[in-house]
């Protein structure tokens, strides 16, 4: 090869390799963003802005939630250098074991960008880490709130926050991994208007992973918005001394205003502390919570179906006068052939039946819904006359979840025509097969929360509002608006029945004279649930004062027998506290305080005479 030939081959040569060098120059500037994300995590890092959650009060302005700065401590694993691991665990407090696997697995999701290694460092442990975090490159801190419990009450009412779920993610472009939401209670049903909306800023880093300033004067910076308060009818005060009354026992205490249907108090126990689930100890508490036989996660308020027992006479009563089978001065004999009764005068009329809360009384009552001859066959006829009767008696609001600004509600059960027919057969049952339902027992079921609507609606003598927790979003004066019912049941029947309530406390033989109160005019109805697994259950209903009421209420507590025992007198101390601010019964209140009914309950016998056993 001669000088002019291989002149054209160098030539060639040296236009190929610039040809490469322009073609990667391009691939590199244009193309592939890969080196710029590089270069530019030298210079600048984005920061994501968690808004502070919303906070929650109570009906006079005191904090239920509210919140406490912490911190995370995150690593961009290309940009960590050769670092003392026992000293870096020892520093955030935990063991190098863990720092190398945090490690490794930031590496496999992205060497470039941030990843959390340790979460919710509270601000008395960051202040002692932050002075030798620059020792550590790569490694830097992010702000972010946790959630704390001033009054350290309504665990079951507020919820608490726990990180989102990997579905959750998928679901809702909203959320990236590690993010918080909120589970059970308000912290779900308003967890859009408590979160808030992340922001974004953008800083400038220098070599040895120190802040300088905003990139481009915070020209890409989003806003972060905070989330909205949430201003709740509860009263802390009556809160609290209700989850004090409950102590040691199983049951639960719902609190109504009837007059705009605000919940006053949602009480459940066994509870817990909310503190318990907040932090780097979350996943440990939460797990030591599960497996307690008490069952404190259970929110018995919402969630617990019971039968209604007596409390279920005073719908029986409205629903038997409206559907005109019975009149106010229909008496009946207490003939306990055909349903177990105490002993008692006999009821004469409506309001004595109520006071002296006669079984066989309201066995007849029923039978007379049922059974109303419309038709010749017996089978047929029932199924009439229960059609009629459960239209009246889901108006009330039984039978369906209730409208209440909770995730976690049940709706209990009304039986009907069909409930029957599945379980008996087609018209395989007539009024003998289902009477227990006469007394509230058998396939009947409610919640307590539901328990204190009925209150609240006879209090209003024959209409009700959703029961609801927050009465105000974002500003104490955006009120909330809920629904209105009125029950199809004449105003005359309401009042009858709240004279019958009034006997109950006021009169002698009534069943729950332990529920007065000094100087205020108390219409209640006990009741006993049957209970196959130990002790009946006590229930008791209440509102207050009769002629303007301004408290209605459920106690029911389990396993501890006779609803005027236990129930009546809780509820009336409550009602006390709301309505005078005083406490004028001492001795009520110590052997409410002082009672332990979970240990009396672990050391029951039921009692069989020898003669059953045979």
């Amino acid at each position: 090869m001669n000088f002019d030939d291989r002149k054209y081959v160098l030539i060639a040569a040296v236009l190929f390799i610039c040809v490469v060098f322009i073609l990667r120059l391009f691939w590199i500037q244009v193309v592939d963003d890969t080196w710029t994300a590089r270069a530019a995590y030298i210079s600048e890092r984005k920061v994501t802005v968690f808004p502070s959650r919303g906070l929650i009060l109570d009906r006079t302005g005191e904090l239920l939630v509210a919140n406490t700065p912490v911190y995370d401590i995150l690593a961009v694993p290309r940009e960590v250098k050769p670092f003392d691991t026992a000293a870096f665990a020892r520093l955030i407090g935990i063991t190098p074991e863990d720092v190398k696997d945090r490690l490794r697995k930031a590496k496999q999701y992205s060497p470039w960008k941030p990843s959390e290694i340790e979460r919710q460092i509270t601000a008395d442990q960051y202040s002692a880490i932050s002075l030798h975090l620059p020792k550590y490159p790569g490694f830097y801190a992010q702000s972010r709130t946790l959630r704390t419990y001033p009054q350290r009450i309504g665990a079951h009412m507020l919820g608490y926050l726990s990180e989102v779920s990997a579905r959750k993610v998928e679901e809702d472009p909203y959320y990236k991994a590690g993010d918080v939401i909120g589970v059970g209670g308000l912290e779900q049903y308003y967890e859009r208007e408590l979160r808030g909306r992340r922001g974004v800023k953008y800083v400038v880093v220098d070599v040895h992973n120190n802040v300088q300033g905003p990139y481009k004067n915070g020209t890409y910076d989003t806003l972060a918005y905070e989330g909205k308060n949430l201003y709740t009818s509860i009263d802390a005060r009556m809160q609290a001394y209700g989850e004090r009354l409950m102590n040691r026992k199983k049951g639960s205490i719902v609190a109504i205003d009837p007059r705009t249907g605000g919940i006053l108090a949602l009480v459940t126990s066994p509870g817990y502390d909310p503190e318990l689930l907040v932090g780097r100890v979350r996943n440990q508490n939460y797990k030591v919570l599960q497996k307690d036989s008490l069952n404190p996660l259970f929110d018995r308020a919402m969630q617990a179906q019971y039968p209604p027992g007596s409390i279920f006479k005073i719908v029986q009563s409205l629903t038997a006068l409206q559907m005109g089978v019975i009149t106010p001065n229909t008496g009946f004999p207490c003939i306990k052939s055909l349903v177990g009764c105490h002993d008692h005068p006999t009821a004469t009329d409506v309001e004595h039946a109520i006071q002296y809360s006669c079984n066989p009384y309201f066995y007849q009552v029923f039978k007379r819904e049922v059974e109303q001859g419309k038709v010749k066959d017996r089978f047929q006829d029932a199924a009439l006359g229960l059609t009629e009767w459960e239209g009246y008696i889901r108006s009330f609001g039984l039978g369906e979840r209730p409208k209440v600004d909770l995730p976690s509600a049940k709706g209990g059960r009304v039986p009907n025509v069909a409930y029957y027919d599945r379980k008996y057969g087609k018209l395989g049952w007539a009024f003998s097969t289902i009477y227990s339902v006469s007394i509230g027992q058998g396939e009947v079921e409610v919640v307590p929360m539901q328990m204190a609507n009925l209150a609240a609606t006879f209090a209003n003598r024959g209409w009700y509002i959703d029961p609801h927790i927050v009465k105000a979003i974002g500003h104490p004066d955006s009120l909330t608006r809920w629904e209105r019912h009125t029950v199809p049941i004449d105003r005359q029947w309401f009042d009858l029945v709240a004279e019958g309530m009034r006997r109950v406390t006021e009169e002698a033989g009534g069943t729950a004279r332990s529920a007065r109160i000094p100087g205020v005019t108390v219409c209640g109805k006990t009741g006993t649930a049957q209970n196959p697994h130990g002790k009946d259950h006590a229930v008791f209903i209440c509102f207050a004062p009769m002629e303007d009421p301004k408290i209605a209420m459920a106690v029911y507590v389990e396993n501890s027998g006779f609803g005027g025992t236990w129930a009546a007198p809780i509820a009336s101390l409550l009602m006390e506290q709301y309505l005078t601010d005083t406490i004028t019964r001492p001795d009520v209140e110590k052997r409410m305080l002082e009672a332990d009914l979970i240990a009396d309950e672990k050391n029951y016998r039921p009692f069989v005479s020898k003669r059953r056993r045979r």
